[in-house]
């Protein structure tokens, strides 16, 4: 009996400790005291999850972005860029409402302002993936390419064949893929890739012994870079199921948005991709200046500006959230978002309620059925509140949404990897391209019209309606938002 108590009087001095590091190390009130619920009132579990899953690791840092700083050359590219910037938002290219926004990403996201780009909007797997193989066709000098899903199938295997060929042809290829998403990829796969001069890295590969930590801070970006002057970044992953065509993997029809940007927007997503290779690769690029092109910074600007918006655990604070943020509240006019995963936070859901009851038209499509049940629920729970305050909440019902955009007002359109979650805002490595252009505006816009073709809207009436037992288990998986 002596020995169960001493255990007992242990186990409370423990849970009391990790109660304290709960409260001092996790930023959001909401995750605060979700860990501190599930530790006191699931014995051992709670605190087993809290140290495989909440660890603040955004304070620890997994690893810091230095090649700008170690190479004095891209320390002067940098300065250079900085003046660039400033000329950019002197010019009309950039409303005025999204000065902030500008300056914001500019200082904490470290990524400035660049025009002179040329940007395509790809809707889909089957207008992304022959216009990627077209691009990496073309290269001369080398191909950086990651993704967190790469499937061994018809699409993997034709950019895997392009990949293969360009390096026996002298170009430079490394090939990045997450550990976990991509986890289907075989040995056979990776040692052709290999055999053929490829180099390759799993970004943050998962350890059976670290599998706790690994397993949670996932890089979810996908961008390709190509010669240092062009780059793809958006929501699609090389897969089959990615694609409407002949050979999608199966009848569900998928839509998805992917960018590919011609100019010097890419220095930026190359910094990024670098930094991650450097990390995670046992073969780091000591001298990064031959990947950065000297950008053309013509003071005649054109469009498209586009700026990089990227954030992880390698980052001070959650940048693209609070990105977000800013571009809603500067909204003069609308707001149209498309997300699969809709768990956008308070601050985010309070900037949502305060520009609709400013007049400002805001319309949120996601999916018709989620491929999550749990977050489906923690999602509903938010249209509900929206839904008071006058936001239209569309359904898409044609296959399964995976596109994550935002268009604001009529010139800024948002084009990235980051779902509308706790996930993408703290936890994972993502990326996004913002695109201060007029003309993307208009298209983006259109495809989102084109989507709400597809979609039902959400009836408040009925929605509100429902039984208070249907709206109490939603609220109830909302607690679980943070762990979603």
């Amino acid at each position: 009996m002596n020995y169960i108590l001493i255990l007992q009087i242990i186990y409370v001095l423990i849970t009391i400790l990790v109660v304290l590091r709960v409260i001092y190390d996790t930023r959001n009130f909401s995750k605060t005291l979700a860990y501190i619920l599930l530790v006191v009132f699931v014995p051992i579990f709670g605190i087993f999850f809290y140290f495989s899953f909440g660890v603040n690791y955004r304070k620890r840092k997994i690893y810091s972005k230095k090649i700008i700083q170690d190479v004095a050359l891209l320390k002067q590219v940098e300065q250079k860029l900085l003046q660039y910037h400033k000329g950019i938002l002197q010019s009309d290219l950039v409303a005025p409402q999204h000065t902030n926004l500008v300056n914001f990403l500019a200082k904490a996201g470290q990524s400035t302002l660049t025009a002179n780009n040329k940007v395509e909007l790809l809707a889909n797997g089957e207008h992304k993936f022959p216009v990627l193989l077209e691009a990496l066709e073309k290269a001369e000098k080398h191909i950086h390419i990651q993704y967190y899903i790469y499937e061994d199938d018809f699409t993997g295997q034709q950019v895997a064949e392009v990949l293969k060929r360009k390096a026996q042809e002298g170009v430079e290829v490394r090939f990045m893929y997450d550990d976990f998403g991509s986890h289907s990829l075989g040995k056979s796969f990776k040692q052709g890739l290999e055999e053929a001069g490829v180099h390759i890295a799993p970004f943050y590969e998962i350890i059976w012994y670290a599998f706790a930590n690994r397993i949670n801070y996932r890089n979810h970006r996908k961008i390709v870079i190509i010669d240092g002057d062009t780059s793809f970044v958006g929501g699609i992953n090389v897969s089959d199921r990615y694609r409407n065509d002949a050979h999608a993997k199966d009848a569900l029809f998928w839509r998805d948005t992917h960018l590919k940007i011609k100019g010097t927007a890419s220095f930026f997503y190359q910094y990024s991709f670098i930094s991650d290779w450097n990390f995670c690769s046992g073969q780091p690029i000591t001298q990064p200046q031959s990947y950065f092109l000297s950008p053309q910074l013509d003071t005649n600007y054109q469009e498209d500006v586009v700026q990089m918006a990227s954030s992880g655990p390698d980052s001070d604070m959650p940048v693209i959230y609070f990105a977000l943020i800013e571009a809603i509240s500067a909204a003069q006019k609308c707001i149209y978002i498309t997300s699969p995963y809709f768990i956008p936070g308070d601050s985010l859901m309070d900037a949502l309620v305060i520009a609709a009851q400013k007049g400002i038209e805001v319309k949120i499509l996601v999916p018709g059925k989620s491929d999550s049940k749990m977050v489906n629920l923690a999602a509903h729970s938010y249209y509900t509140e929206l839904l008071k305050y006058g936001v239209e909440i569309y359904l898409y019902q044609k296959g399964f949404v995976h596109a994550k955009t935002l268009c604001i007002d009529n010139d800024l359109a948002i084009v990235g990897s980051a779902n509308m979650d706790y996930r993408s805002f703290d936890l994972n490595f993502e990326a996004n391209a913002m695109v201060y252009s007029r003309k993307l505006n208009i298209e983006l816009k259109a495809l989102f019209f084109e989507d709400l073709e597809n979609a039902s809207l959400i009836s408040p009436e009925e929605w509100l309606g429902r039984s208070k037992f249907a709206h109490l288990i939603e609220k109830c998986f909302r607690l679980l938002s943070p762990f979603l």
